[in-house]
């Protein structure tokens, strides 16, 4: 078991694990505390020890790495965009060559199974590696002018400071999914990581220094909750701040979105999800059921485009509720995430635990039957709660509409793909839908019908560097990965030659 107390200092000298761990917030290339002089503790999800402290700052410290962004950008942006490759390519040899202490970091301050933190270590690298190819790519055009006398060209260009808001769940990836496009565009970044995961942040921010990016083009500002709302607030109200990229709630989406209306900034929002997870008759019965397991419990439940609602045509209904009953019970394991054995950890903090909680007892008292698990978990002590799965789901239980964010898996009993797909559309959230057929004109005519930024055919886990990623109605707008994922970061310019005629 690891030593969080040894692990708290700025340079914890002798920490094997934590060689990454930083307290400081990251400025303008400097390692500097908060204005308030105020610092919250960092604990683990799994036993609430500490794992170190962090800056609690406020909206002045962010105002100050705003002012040093804004004074970096036109050298960043003036670089050639093959320098700004070869940088992101140091970049990425140093996060994979740090790959071991940056995973056991995001299992220890956000509780997932070491094996999972890996993966989201290999996934944040595919995306450097995708931007760092991708910076020299960004093209312009050359448009037919309608006339002899003119030449038309269209330009793209950086749009300036870009403000990142980034979630606990996946600390590490969704920084380094933002920041990778947005510096290959030649743009300068300042984020404030969610309160319960700044430490990834700090780290990436350790190898950013060491890749020797120039100072001022890689911010980290940290805070404990009670000054997330004023430290937004002072991003999106910035003027020098010419976009915001957000991953979070749709509520927070929304408070965001308001806020940044008055200086009319760019604006990228990934927000929540009510992913439908359908399973047709021709379905492949043994693959949909481990697309499942992937899909919903991944990180405990807690990803954005896990799995919300499993629905089952009424003709393979019960023995797909009994084969997924019985992996449930024979392939999850709670625990300590460092502990080999183990592939769930603990919710993230009591909120949620006591939201999850909650949502599991209000379908139970309203006929909910409960397949598998059910309640908190009976022999681990902490916020572990058992994988679930329940099944008699009606449209009056909190579950129906809510986003989940843990491991519970209701089932839908449907009996036409028309009323399959009205369910998985009845919803203001369009992030990620999945299904399973081997009907292949079934296959091509729901995938269209799907309203959601992403679809899932026969595959559980869609995330990619080389794909877009993000969602429709209140799911958000802006994509992240792939080539559209530079588009959030950069203007498009119109200029006209003219006079041009001998």
């Amino acid at each position: 078991m690891l030593n969080f107390a040894r692990c708290s200092g700025s340079r914890p000298v002798g920490c094997r694990y934590f060689s990454l761990l930083r307290d400081k917030n990251f400025i303008g290339g400097e390692w500097v505390a908060a204005s308030s002089g105020k610092t919250f503790q960092v604990t683990n999800p799994v036993n609430d020890k500490v794992i170190g402290i962090a800056q609690d700052s406020t909206p002045e410290d962010a105002e100050k790495a705003i002012k040093v962004a804004s004074g970096s950008f036109n050298m960043w942006a003036d670089l050639p965009a093959k320098e700004k490759g070869i940088k992101l390519k140091g970049l990425l040899k140093l996060v994979n060559s740090h790959s071991d202490d940056l995973a056991k970091l995001i299992t220890a301050e956000c509780g997932k199974p070491l094996a999972e933190a890996k993966a989201e270590v290999m996934y944040s690298a595919g995306y450097l590696e995708w931007y760092a190819e991708e910076a020299k790519r960004i093209y312009g055009e050359v448009l037919a002018p309608p006339n002899n006398t003119r030449e038309l060209v269209v330009l793209k260009e950086p749009i300036g400071v870009v403000g990142f808001i980034t979630p606990w769940n996946f600390p590490l990836a969704m920084l380094v999914r933002k920041a990778a496009a947005a510096l290959a565009a030649g743009c300068v970044c300042v984020a404030r990581p969610a309160e319960d995961t700044p430490f990834s942040a700090l780290a990436l921010a350790a190898l950013v220094e060491k890749a020797g990016f120039p100072a001022g083009t890689f911010n980290v500002v940290t805070s404990s909750r009670s000054q997330a709302g004023p430290i937004g607030q002072a991003l999106c109200a910035s003027p020098q701040v010419a976009g915001i990229s957000f991953t979070g709630s749709t509520a927070v989406g929304k408070i965001l979105y308001q806020q940044c209306a008055n200086t009319v900034k760019r604006l990228g929002l990934e927000l929540g999800g009510n992913a439908s997870y359908i399973i047709f008759p021709t379905a492949d019965l043994s693959r949909a059921v481990q697309g499942v397991m992937g899909s919903k419990f991944r990180n405990a439940g807690q990803a954005c485009v896990a799995t919300n609602r499993v629905l089952v045509h009424e003709s393979v209904f019960d023995k797909f509720s009994s084969m997924l009953a019985t992996a449930v019970k024979t392939q999850l394991v709670s625990g300590d995430g460092f502990d080999p054995a183990v592939n769930q950890g603990p919710l993230i903090n009591e909120q949620q635990f006591q939201k999850v909680d909650g949502i599991v007892k209000d379908a139970v008292s309203k006929g909910a039957r409960v397949v598998s698990g059910g309640g908190i978990h009976p022999t681990l002590k902490g916020r572990f709660y058992q994988p679930t799965v329940l099944s008699n789901i009606t449209e009056d239980m909190k579950i129906y509409n809510e986003e989940i964010f843990g491991p519970i898996c209701p089932l839908y009993k449907f009996y036409s793909e028309d009323e399959a797909v009205t369910i998985a559309n009845s919803t203001r959230r369009g992030l990620a839908n999945y299904f399973y057929s081997n009907d292949y004109a079934q296959v091509w005519r729901v995938a269209k019908r799907l309203e959601s930024g992403m679809v899932g055919v026969n595959e559980g886990l869609i995330s990619a560097a080389e794909a877009p990623f993000g969602g429709v109605k209140e799911s958000g707008f802006g994509r992240e990965g792939s080539r559209h994922g530079v588009d959030d970061y950069v203007h498009t310019k119109y200029v006209c030659f003219g006079g041009l005629q001998n």
